[in-house]
């Protein structure tokens, strides 16, 4: 089997660029979209070598308290608290149990605990920004978190990341994980945001933002937010 062409890689990017819901792959307004795609034939790699780089935070057993990022602290971290629940669920609508979901987001000013991150912003001692769980019997996952802010991130002159957290599921291997980005309703920067832009329907681009969910709130404590996750998958129950 012969290596493919160049012809042949820039005819599948345009193919999975052209694929109804997904981000363009080479979308100009967000410049590292241009980079952050392949560009020559794919390297083969051992698949129980890239098991042992997963999951992100944590090789143990998943606790109960890491879906908390604000507990376990000497403090209380600095933003408006939140809960934010949903389901993961199949192709066919049916609930996805005992998924492994990540998240990672800024903190309420928008700084990441990240060495890379040099925004300056202040960092919050009593928030890592970091948390994980494993999807119940029905698919359904809950975090309680802070808002994180926005952040400049100089794709363009005065470009501001809307506040977003980042969200990772694993199937059941590594090649099956998603990365993805869950935002706000009714955040101003929405609209001016390349990333989000870059999934060019207006339905799928909706299904981003997460709904203020009042009866998830938790009195004199937290907001609600629900947010439900659909894999572009059918799997084994």
């Amino acid at each position: 089997m012969t290596d493919p062409t160049q012809a042949e890689i820039s005819a599948e990017i345009a193919a999975a660029s052209a694929v109804p819901g997904h981000p363009r792959l080479d979308y100009p307004p967000y410049r590292s979209s241009l980079l952050r795609h392949p560009h020559h034939a794919l390297v083969a790699v051992d698949p129980e070598a890239a098991e042992l780089a997963a999951p992100v935070f944590g090789t143990r057993d998943v606790a109960a308290g890491e879906s908390d990022l604000t507990a376990g602290w000497a403090g209380d971290p600095i933003g408006e608290r939140m809960t934010i629940t949903g389901r993961v669920l199949d192709a066919h609508g049916r609930p996805v149990a005992g998924q492994l979901v990540e998240i990672w987001q800024a903190n309420a000013a928008g700084r990441y605990r990240h060495a890379g991150d040099r925004h300056p912003a202040p960092l919050d001692p009593n928030f890592s920004g970091t948390g994980r769980c494993l999807t119940g019997s029905a698919g359904d996952y809950t975090f309680t978190t802070v808002k994180p802010g926005p952040y400049p991130w100089r794709n363009h002159r005065n470009a501001w990341r809307p506040a977003h957290i980042h969200f990772s599921l694993f199937g059941t291997a590594f090649t099956e994980r998603l990365v993805t980005q869950m935002y706000f309703p009714g955040d101003p920067l929405i609209p001016l945001d390349p990333i989000l832009s870059s999934v060019t329907d207006a339905t799928a681009r909706a299904l981003l933002i997460a709904t203020y969910d009042h009866d998830r709130s938790v009195p004199e404590t937290s907001t609600g937010y629900r947010w439900d996750i659909v894999l572009g998958r059918t799997w084994a129950q």
